[in-house]
């Protein structure tokens, strides 16, 4: 596999500078990802393999890349949005369909991640890792059974629980625990989780990124909504961390990897999305980063101990319990201006 992926590349990399005799364009490529979201010694591996210039940059949320990407300007050519940005991004015509001819290691992608909700046809992106939205604790500090969302709202944990300084993640458990979809666009509804995420302010000791897996390692909290990537390393650096999955359901979450639309790069970008989808590469990818694939060749190569641990690879049960994000239209203003007034109130 690994040496008919290096022959796929090389013919890449020659019709891209073939093709473009004295264009710059076709040898380089500049990718945006999420801080943390990349081994980056395969930045290299994919340079010396094609002849391509990886030009590399990183963003912290959904939101700054859509507002960067959106005001014009940039140049990138490979982009990892998450699942309802992808579906916003393919309304607003933001993103080029895939030619899916040039991704023969796109085969290598788990059926149960392709064709989801925010990309139907799976036209404008290929998954590259997924997760749960959940609970990760301290089991020093908490001697209850962590089952559900209702804990980040007992004020026993006062002060010690963190919250995630991000819009959608820390409206899903408020929005679950009253019975409501994660996707709501009912303004009711959403005053009702309001109240609630006010309610529970007193009992935040912070809204955090990704400072916040560092603090629970620490053991300076004993509550944290964690995307389960992040729990998953925790646990590894401190063994009184433990991860829950709550009863009520949850946000099972997908970045993709896309192509802006008008990326000067097409083809290299195409190459360079099969290049990650190699069994090889993925496993990789995977095991460095922490968070779970999609890659069933990868997969099947995991440690034992990542395939059977429910926190890195969720159960049936679990993630037949979980909703995705999906993009609410103009009613994400609804959200701006609630989640605006509990950090401000």
């Amino acid at each position: 596999m690994k040496l008919r992926m290096m022959a796929i590349m090389a013919i890449a990399a020659s019709a891209l500078l073939s093709g473009c005799q004295g264009s710059d364009d076709s040898k380089r490529l500049y990718v945006y990802n999420w801080g943390e979201y990349l081994d980056e010694s395969l930045i290299g591996e994919f340079e010396r393999q094609t002849g391509i210039k990886i030009i590399y940059e990183t963003f912290a949320t959904n939101e700054d890349m859509y507002t960067k990407i959106s005001a014009g300007g940039s140049n990138y050519d490979v982009i990892f949005p998450s699942d309802y940005m992808v579906e916003k991004m393919i309304k607003e015509g933001m993103l080029e369909k895939i030619d899916f001819s040039g991704l023969p290691n796109f085969e290598n992608v788990g059926d149960r991640f392709k064709n989801l909700g925010y990309d139907p046809g799976g036209e404008y992106s290929v998954p590259y890792m997924y997760g749960t939205l959940g609970i990760l604790y301290n089991k020093t500090m908490v001697d209850e059974p962590v089952d559900s969302w209702d804990i980040l709202w007992d004020e026993k944990y006062a002060r010690q629980i963190f919250m995630y300084d991000s819009m959608r993640d820390a409206f899903a458990p408020a929005l679950i625990r009253l019975g409501y979809s994660i996707n709501t666009t009912d303004l009711e509804e959403l005053e009702e989780a309001k109240r609630s995420l006010i309610a529970q302010k007193p009992l935040v000791q912070a809204y955090v990124g990704d400072m916040g897996r560092d603090k629970m390692i620490g053991g300076e909290g004993a509550l944290s909504l964690t995307y389960s990537g992040d729990a998953y390393l925790s646990m590894l650096e401190n063994p009184d961390l433990d991860y829950a999955a709550p009863k009520e359901g949850g946000n099972v979450w997908f970045d993709a990897m896309a192509i802006p639309k008008g990326a000067r790069n097409k083809t290299g970008a195409e190459a360079f999305i099969n290049f990650l989808c190699d069994g090889e590469v993925a496993l990789k990818n995977t095991i460095y980063i922490g968070y779970s694939t999609v890659n069933m060749k990868a997969f099947e190569e995991l440690p034992e101990s990542m395939r059977e641990s429910p926190v890195y690879w969720p159960s049936d049960d679990v993630y037949e319990t979980c909703d995705v994000f999906l993009d609410l239209g103009d009613f994400i203003k609804e959200y701006d201006r609630a989640w605006t007034e509990i950090l401000v109130g």
